[in-house]
């Protein structure tokens, strides 16, 4: 079991929904962005998503897109999000970390050599945004054979034809995408993504967790009520982008989880 199924286990034994964290790696600087990290797991976050800089985020919106840039301008670069990774894994050894973000780097370092590094560094899943299923073959499935998981988006707009295809070699958990649009967009209603998740979960035994434009604790726990778990990103890399302290970041993520942890 990675240590995402470990912490899914858990949950349900403890009759708790998850709460999923997203931040920029490097952002608004290393050092900052390490130091939040260490913090989110004593903050409530049961998975963190570490995003990975990138120039043409296709799938974020503008608070991530200028995440990103702030991290890059920094230097932030795939390595050193790994050593990021590392330095987390130093004092935590469970909580479970998924890499989000798109291809090109992860090609251009060479997939083999990639995974093992990001092995190595602690990194337990995968979210590739711009892979379809259609090429499993290029790092979903050589990805699973390292021990990653391999976390496919499902949306709105994937049908019941479509979504036997999606989840055909996802592990992990399901990330339903609950808006038809970009990171940080609209706040999605717990009444139009209820159906959409149970028609995912008669599909998979697979958790389901919820994201995007989720930005309160009462939004927070509205979704966790009908899925797994949620997951808030924007609303969290929003905070840092305006200055607020580690403190005061991780205080607010604590809001969130909480709420999650209350559905």
């Amino acid at each position: 079991m990675s240590r995402i199924d470990t912490k899914f286990a858990e949950l349900k034994a403890a009759g708790k929904k998850a709460f999923v964290s997203y931040v920029m790696a490097g952002d608004p600087d290393y050092d900052t962005s390490l130091e939040v990290i260490k913090g989110l797991p004593g903050a409530g976050v049961d998975i963190i998503e570490l995003g990975l800089p990138f120039t043409d985020p296709m799938a974020d919106g503008p608070t991530i897109q200028l995440a990103g840039q702030r991290a890059l301008g920094g230097g932030m670069t795939l390595q050193r999000t790994l050593d990021m990774a590392a330095e987390f894994r130093k004092g935590d050894d469970t909580t479970p970390i998924v890499l989000m973000g798109y291809y090109n780097p992860i090609y251009s370092r060479g997939v083999d050599k990639f995974l093992s590094d990001a092995r190595e560094a602690g990194i337990d899943g995968l979210i590739v945004v711009d892979l379809p299923p259609e090429e499993d073959d290029e790092l979903c499935i050589p990805a699973q054979a390292a021990g990653l998981n391999f976390i496919r988006l499902a949306t709105p707009t994937t049908d019941d034809k479509r979504l036997p295809k999606v989840l055909e070699n996802t592990s992990g958990f399901v990330y339903y995408v609950s808006i038809t649009g970009i990171t940080g967009a609209a706040a999605p209603e717990a009444g139009d993504v209820a159906p959409e998740v149970a028609r995912i979960k008669a599909q998979t035994d697979l958790p389901v967790i919820v994201g995007f434009g989720i930005r309160t604790p009462e939004t927070s726990k509205a979704i966790a009520s009908i899925a797994d778990g949620a997951v808030v990103g924007s609303a969290i890399v929003a905070k840092m982008a305006d200055g607020n302290s580690p403190a005061e970041v991780l205080e607010f993520v604590k809001g969130l989880a909480d709420g999650a942890h209350s559905a």
